[in-house]
Order: structure tokens, then sequence, then C-alpha cells
């Protein structure tokens, strides 16, 4: 790969990850603004609160205390803060205001009081902190310091615009009597969300802007030299599979996408034990290979909605991020079935693991808009249990009665995760790859990667429900060069068609 356009590309990638987290950040803003609700405001739930002394006041809340505000700053749009104090007893009257800390400090000095220092709600349950005193504290109604205040019978509310400085919210009786029982309900409207989420998004929309073109200039750019397609697979003797000569071949009839993974033998005892820490570098290359098979696959959608055609160039620069992502798998943990190190290649190489999808003439205008979601449900929820804990992040859990979620290590969450790791323990005390559970590995791979094929667009028949096991296609036979030493899976008379 050429070092102009791989910069392109990752330059492209970070911008438009940087983009899609943006966009990401502005529809949660979007929808935290406009769900709130309840005149306005996001309530919490209505909560019983009792003392046995005079009020109940709040911890100090500083906002913008000693911050350095730019000039022009007004705080009158960031939003408002929502109290509502009811009283148990019907007839009580009842006192809610928020005042400054330093005022407040002033009218409760040596009185008895509860600070509310945290709440723990589901379940609920307040933290207080008892203040002692002597003297009993004056009529709330009468002082003039409180910037917000109501008192009377029933439920008392107050609205209050935020601020800079320091604050203190108290609620108690009228009549500044000790012994307070009253359910509370706060809430908050943060005006500011929607300016924010606004100015989020213009933000997302230029880094797209400028991420997005850069990512297909660079795959265009590594596409138009990449790996020529190989002949089709009904074209007789004399072709080669990576590189080897093999027998003659049988017309193709079950999906244009091959996968060929052919095992290596002898294999190491021990080193599948460090593949994860040896596979890394790939893992970081394929992270940011990754983000642009999105962005391009998207493209390509939008093209074939108008053209019926899949850019030539990305479809190239799309196998290759296929193919590369297969021999790390094949290297790794869905199969396990070599310890030569994968090439940093989109190209065809003579890797022992490889894949290609015949290019399509045309696709279909209204499959791109149902195949990658609806039209491939059952082979989703198939995946799920096949090859679930590599491919889709599946798992299966159960939840106990005391609310702890147990789930079973995730290698364990498919039928290949479980088929590998007998195939490691295998290795690990007889050093030979059990061949039939090599075949049904590679079956497993070649499912997810035709089913991978047909979602990304490349293809529009609709793939197999079928496992065809062993290294090679249906319709493949055994490379000559093979016969000798086959390697687990593979036999003298080719895998099962």
């Amino acid at each position: 790969m050429r070092s102009g356009r791989v910069a392109v590309l990752v330059l492209g990638c970070l911008s438009a990850l940087a983009g899609f987290a943006l966009l990401s950040a502005s529809a949660f803003l979007g929808w935290a603004y406009f769900m709130q609700r309840d005149g306005g405001h996001f309530t919490s739930p209505r909560e019983h609160y009792q003392t046995s002394e005079s009020a109940l006041v709040s911890e100090k809340v500083d906002l913008f205390e000693g911050a350095d505000l730019p000039k022009g700053f007004s705080t009158e749009n960031l939003g408002r803060i929502l109290l509502r104090a009811t009283a148990t007893d019907p007839g009580q009257e009842i006192f809610i205001g928020i005042g400054p800390r330093d005022e407040v400090d002033k009218y409760f000095t040596d009185v008895a009081r509860t600070e509310v220092t945290e709440v723990q709600f589901a379940p609920f349950r307040p933290t207080y902190r008892q203040i002692p005193g002597t003297r009993t504290a004056e009529q709330p109604g009468t002082q003039s310091f409180w910037s917000v205040s109501s008192s009377g019978p029933g439920t008392q509310e107050v609205r209050w615009e935020l601020q800079p400085g320091s604050w203190t919210a108290v609620v108690m009786k009228a009549d500044a009597t000790p012994g307070l029982s009253v359910d509370i309900q706060a809430g908050a409207r943060l005006t500011f969300l929607g300016p924010l989420a606004l100015s989020v998004l213009i933000g997302a929309v230029v880094l797209l802007i400028i991420g997005i073109p850069l990512i297909v200039a660079g795959a265009i750019g590594l596409g138009r030299h990449g790996p020529p397609q190989p002949h089709p697979v009904a074209e007789a003797a004399d072709t080669e599979i990576m590189g080897e000569p093999t027998h003659p071949k049988v017309p193709w009839t079950v999906y244009p996408a091959r996968l060929i993974g052919r095992g290596d033998e002898p294999l190491s005892r021990w080193l599948w034990l460090v593949k994860w820490l040896l596979a890394i570098p790939h893992f970081f290359v394929l992270f940011f290979l990754g983000i642009a098979f999105v962005v391009t696959t998207l493209v390509s959608g939008v093209a074939i909605l108008f053209t019926t055609r899949y850019p030539r160039a990305l479809f190239d620069f799309n196998v290759g991020v296929l193919r590369w992502w297969w021999r790390v798998q094949f290297y790794t943990y869905s199969a396990l079935a070599t310890d030569r190190y994968p090439p940093f290649t989109l190209a065809r190489t003579d890797y022992p693991a490889d894949f290609d999808v015949d290019y399509p003439a045309r696709l279909s205008r209204g499959l791109v808009l149902v195949k990658w979601w609806l039209l491939a449900i059952p082979h989703y929820v198939i995946l799920a249990i096949l090859a679930g804990g590599w491919f889709g992040g599946w798992r299966a859990g159960a939840t106990a009665t005391a609310g702890a979620d147990f789930r079973p290590p995730w290698i364990f969450g498919s039928l290949l995760g479980i088929s590998v790791t007998f195939a490691a323990i295998a290795l690990l005390f007889t050093g030979r790859y059990p061949r039939g559970l090599f075949d049904f590995v590679m079956g497993i791979n070649r499912w997810a990667f035709r089913v991978a094929a047909y979602v990304t667009l490349m293809r529009d028949e609709y793939p197999p429900f079928r496992l065809d096991q062993g290294p090679f296609e249906p319709g493949e036979l055994i490379p000559d060069a093979c016969e000798g030493d086959p390697g687990p899976g593979t036999s003298s008379e080719g895998p099962p068609g």
C-alpha cells in the first residue's frame, strides 16, 4: 500500500470518527432537549423527607463560583431549577426558597437543622447531616435575601433561573417550628441543550464533509491499485488458487463469494496462547480500515441507488478489507489454523487463507434498502448461535433473582468459539488440529463471510442456508501440491460438495 494513500485514508478515518462521535452526541443532546417535560423540565420522582429539626437544607451548590467567565457571557439562558414541596399534613403551611449560601448560613446561625448530603435512588435513600443549635429561627417568609421563595398550604413550587454564585435550597415550616415531614420533587430545564446540540451537529457535519471524501479518495487509490479479480471459478484447469495449480473445476453453483482456508501442519502447541498479542498491529490497522469500510459501503449504496453499479475501486477495496480480516481471523481465534503471520496488504498473496467476491455487473436499487437488515434477519439469528461470540458480539446470559447479571465467558458465546476452544486444547496436548473440527470451523466462517458480502451490498444473490465445510468451496478440488500433506480438514478426495 502506498504511503500517501494510506495517510489520506487515516486522516479521513480520524475526521469521520470524530464526526460520527459528534453526530451521536448531537442526537443525544437534541433528544434530551425535546424530552424535557413537565413544563419543560426533567423531574425526579416525588420522594419523602422528614426531620425533627427546624429545616431541611441542601448542600452548597456552586455555579461558576470564582470562574473567569468570558466577557459578555450571560447565564440567563442556561436553564432553571424547579422545586416542589408538599406537606404530609394537608393543613400545614410550608416554606420553600433558594438563597445565597452566606445569607442562608447567617439566617441559620445557632439554629438546629438537617442538611441533605446525598440522595440515592432505586431504592430511594437520603443521607442526612444533623447540624445542632439552640436558637429558634425567625419566620423565613419575612427574610429579604431569598432569590425565589413560596409559602403556604398544599404544594409549593419555585422556579429559579440559574445564576453565578453559591446557593442553598431550604424547605421548612412557614412558622419555623421544629419537625418537618414533606414530599419533595426536583427538576431542571437546561435551555442551553438546544443551542449546544445545534453547535455540535454543525461541527459533526463539517468533520464528516472533510472525512468522507478523504476516505473515499484513499479507498479509491488503494482499490485501483489493489488485486485483480481472479479467473471465474467455472473456468477450467490451469487456473490457480493462491499461486498453486489446481485440478479442473466444476461450474460454481453455490455463491459468488469464495472463502478459502488451507490449514497448516504442524502447528505450534502454545503459540495460540499469545496470538491475541501478536495480532495487535493488525487490529490497529483494521480499526481504521473498518471505519473506511463502513463509509465506503454507505457511499457505494448511494451509488447503487442512482447507477445500479458498485464503484469498482471501492468494491476492490472493500473485498480487500474483508480478505485482510479473514487472514487475521484464520491466524487467530476464528480458526487458529496457521502459524504464518498475516501479511499487511489488501492484495491476494500466497497466504493459506483467502477471500474473494465476483464483481457484479449490476445490482438492484430496491434491495440496497432492505437486504442489509430486513432480508438478512434469518441469517443474523442463525449466526448469533453459530458465530456470535466472534462476529456479532452475541453471548447468552441469565439474570439472577438478586439482580446480578451472570454471563458465561465470551469465548463460549457461540459454536465457533466452543469449536476453536476445543481445537486449541487439542493442539496443546496432542500437537494436531482435529480434521473434522477444522472442517466445521471453516463451514461457520464461510457462512458468515457470505452473509457479510451480501449485507455489505456486494452481491444480490441471497446467501444459502448451507454449512459448506472444508478448506475449499464446493466444486473446488484440492491443489496437487497439497495432496502429499493435505493439512487439517483436507483429504485427497477433496472437500464435501
